[in-house]
């Protein structure tokens, strides 16, 4: 005796599949929809950093090719958006020159940046016998006795984003700041660096997130 094949069941689970299918789609479409039209009309801007001044405290070149320097540097950071909060999760400050890391990282602590809100860091940035290249060392000595140095604070970290009760993934941020930080007037017959001057910098930096 032969047993027949329900093909009627068979038929309905595709097609219920099917309309789950187009529904799941539907309802992605719509919550991305929003999401886009939220962003938009929220306009979403980076936060906004200056490198407001630097203070040397200790600079010294010595062989074999070995950097020891401290700076005091203060770092304001302004979020310009007005129902945008912003978590700095992690942020990690240091120095670098011709592209070649110089000191070690100092990390600034976690913190909540409310709407339109100022936050201001000071942190030291320094590095004990760091090696750096040879060129770069060759350039430092010649900088130091020209009286000024170029440098590049950099800030890396990660942010999330907060619009009311609902907070964004974790995005990487980098932050760049031009430097040029003078030791002193070396007309002045003073040799070395000039230590514990505040340099008011004013820089603004460079932002990407």
């Amino acid at each position: 005796m032969s047993v027949k094949q329900c093909h009627h069941h068979g038929g309905g689970k595709k097609k219920l599949l099917k309309k789950i299918g187009i529904v799941f789609g539907i309802l992605c479409i719509i919550v991305l929809l929003i999401f886009f039209l939220t962003w938009a009309i929220l306009q979403p801007k980076s936060p906004r950093f200056v490198l407001q001044d630097a203070t040397i405290y200790g600079f010294n070149v010595s062989a074999p090719i070995l950097l020891s320097s401290n700076y005091q540097v203060t770092i304001s950071s302004r979020n310009p958006n007005s129902k945008i909060g912003i978590y700095y999760d992690k942020l990690d400050v240091f120095a670098t020159y011709h592209n070649q890391q110089i000191t070690y990282f100092t990390v600034i602590q976690p913190v909540y940046q409310g709407h339109k809100e100022v936050n201001i860091w000071s942190p030291f940035v320094y590095g004990t016998n760091v090696p750096i290249a040879p060129y770069n060392g060759a350039s430092l000595s010649q900088d130091q006795s020209n009286g000024a140095i170029a440098l590049v604070i950099k800030i890396n970290g990660r942010v999330r984003f907060r619009v009311g009760s609902f907070i964004s993934r974790r995005y990487h941020i980098h932050v760049t700041c031009q430097a040029y930080i003078p030791f002193g007037n070396k007309n002045s017959g003073i040799a070395g660096v000039v230590t514990g001057v505040k340099y008011q910098l004013a820089q603004k930096c460079s932002v990407n997130v």
